[in-house]
């Protein structure tokens, strides 16, 4: 689009966000944003492909003594994954005072203990990198809010203090702490508006300087490096009293704001929405398919494809993997099935019944995992998310000590998320074959600190090839992504078609509908080995051999066959 075409689109956004006179005046601080940005050297971006695969890590996930984190980490990743993982995802590697990253400070600068930008220069040289924007909430102790305590009128409205005559009975929070908190300032105590904790505090996007500033923090990360921008926990971002406070038109037009100047300025950038909430809500920040997200995160598929091998029956995943339908030629989903946080249970809603969910509950705490959970508007609370590695929750009881199915079956689970329509991220902690860190757990208190221990680079080297554990799961992640980058019916926008051959058997044909390839994908999801009487034919690209017709699938097996 031309800059004349751009403004045209800002203009009624601007004025959904903050009514016609309003808007006119957030759209002239949008005009000199893009005046400003416009003539710098933008870094283009390659669009996505069957070859594109995240790998979700913090910045200082691998260390070595002596060194930057940052450096340890494009170092390790270069002599391990290169040629397997293209695209980074670091978590938010800002100055932060609490939540592993997400309180942060200073938006703008690197976390000294992680590097600096530079390190972010020379690591965007060699990979796509997803910046992490946590835009709904900021550490309590950032100049911000202590500009905001203190009566600086620069940041006298950038937060939203309790008011008793907005009505915030409906508000809709995964968390059990108070909705508002108390600080003392330079003259007396203040309020604000807390999503997530007393340490993250809720910026007030209503004030048009705070959406300024947002915006260009965008475009800044765009600038740095950033082929793809994560909008953490976006949807709690629009305030408005008697409503849930959650996925407000305000929010998917800011969205839809970003979308326009991303486009406009570096084509190709991706904006990925994190909204941990069910199927049709989490779908609805594609907008038109062209003009919100190019990718949401799928939410659902964790905990089904857990609910799944669980069970050893895929009826649920095929029902549920029907309704997942091409989106346009720009957009489509960010497939994972283990984060830095736990398997989120709200996108179960409509798709489990109660007593399903509890069976997860169940055995997630027989493994050894964690429950955390939020409070209703009702002040009921229900459960919000399992906190637990994922590839421990896999495992069922009477497989424990087998090492090698262990294996098997986290490589039948993530041949599931290498096929499936989207892009596949993977969560360090599975693509290197980690288990729980009750370390970290018993140390911090903290649910999500059981899956996110930070690792030292000699250690995890040597292990990767001396625990079998490790070895067999990062071997073959990294074989079936090759082959995954190189068949092109799994492109991120290619068809997909759920086949239902056996509930023990997850089947689906991916195909290419410009270059007419066509895979077929099967994953056994029991322990026991399953026979298939198909018309399928083809190439198993997996171990190159020919089928025809009868498949043979050990237990946790999976093939994928590409037909002639």
């Amino acid at each position: 689009m031309n800059k004349h075409q751009l403004f045209e689109r800002l203009k009624q956004k601007t004025a959904l966000i903050y009514g016609a006179e309003q808007g006119e005046r957030a759209l002239e601080g949008l005009h000199q944003l893009v005046d400003r940005w416009e003539n710098v050297d933008w870094k283009q971006n390659s669009p996505l492909t069957e070859k594109n695969v995240y790998l979700i890590i913090y910045g200082d996930a691998i260390s070595t003594p002596g060194e930057a984190p940052l450096r340890t980490l494009h170092r390790f990743l270069k002599k391990h994954v290169d040629g397997t993982v293209t695209d980074i995802h670091l978590l938010p590697m800002f100055p932060y005072t609490s939540d592993d990253g997400f309180s942060v400070t200073d938006y703008r600068a690197v976390n000294p203990e992680y590097g600096d930008w530079e390190d972010i220069k020379r690591f965007s040289a060699d990979y796509r990198l997803m910046f992490d924007f946590v835009a709904n909430h900021i550490s309590k102790s950032s100049e911000w809010f202590q500009g905001y305590l203190n009566n600086d009128e620069h940041y006298s409205q950038y937060f939203i203090p309790q008011d008793e005559g907005f009505d915030t009975s409906n508000v809709i929070r995964p968390r059990t702490t108070p909705l508002f908190h108390e600080y003392e300032g330079c003259c007396g105590c203040k309020t604000a508006w807390t999503t997530f904790s007393e340490d993250q505090v809720d910026v007030n996007i209503a004030y048009i300087p705070v959406f300024w500033e947002m915006s260009d923090i965008l475009l800044d990360y765009a600038y740095r490096g950033a082929s793809s921008i994560r909008l953490d926990a976006i949807g709690f971002l629009w305030k408005q009293s008697g409503t849930t406070c959650m996925h407000l038109p305000e929010t998917h037009a800011i969205i839809s704001v970003w979308r326009d100047l991303l486009d406009y300025l570096k084509p190709g950038t991706q904006i990925i929405t994190e909204t941990n909430v069910p199927h049709e809500e989490n779908i609805s920040y594609f907008g038109d398919g062209t003009d919100e997200a190019n990718q949401v995160y799928q939410f659902s598929l964790p905990p089904l494809v857990l609910f799944t091998f669980t069970t050893q029956d895929a009826s649920k995943l095929s029902a549920w993997a029907k309704g997942i339908d091409p989106i346009s030629d720009k957009a489509t989903y960010f497939n994972f099935l283990a984060s830095h946080d736990g398997i989120g249970m709200r996108p179960t809603e409509g798709l489990l019944s109660q007593d399903e969910r509890q069976l997860l509950v169940d055995k997630v705490l027989a493994n050894g995992g964690r429950v955390s959970y939020k409070t209703n508007p009702d002040g009921t609370q229900t459960v919000y998310e399992l906190n637990i590695n994922y590839l421990d929750a896999l495992v069922n009881q009477d497989e424990q000590d087998d090492e090698a199915l262990t294996a098997q079956k986290a490589l039948a689970a993530h041949s599931i998320l290498c096929s499936i329509m989207g892009v596949p991220a993977i969560y360090y902690h599975s693509l290197f074959g980690s288990s729980n860190d009750y370390g970290g757990l018993e140390e911090s208190g903290i649910n999500r600190r059981i899956n996110r221990e930070k690792l030292d680079a000699a250690a995890l080297e040597q292990e990767l090839h001396s625990v079998k554990r490790r070895r067999m799961i990062f071997e073959g992640l990294r074989r079936m992504i090759k082959v995954r980058q190189a068949t092109n019916a799994f492109s991120p926008y290619a068809d997909q078609q759920v086949l239902e051959f056996d509930k023990r058997v997850f089947a689906i044909r991916r195909k290419n509908l410009e270059t007419e390839c066509a895979v077929v994908a099967l994953a056994n999801v029991t322990n026991k080995p399953v026979h298939l009487n198909t018309n399928i034919s083809g190439k198993e690209l997996l171990t190159s051999k020919q089928v025809s017709g009868t498949i043979e699938l050990g237990p946790y097996g999976y093939a994928w066959i590409e037909e002639p």
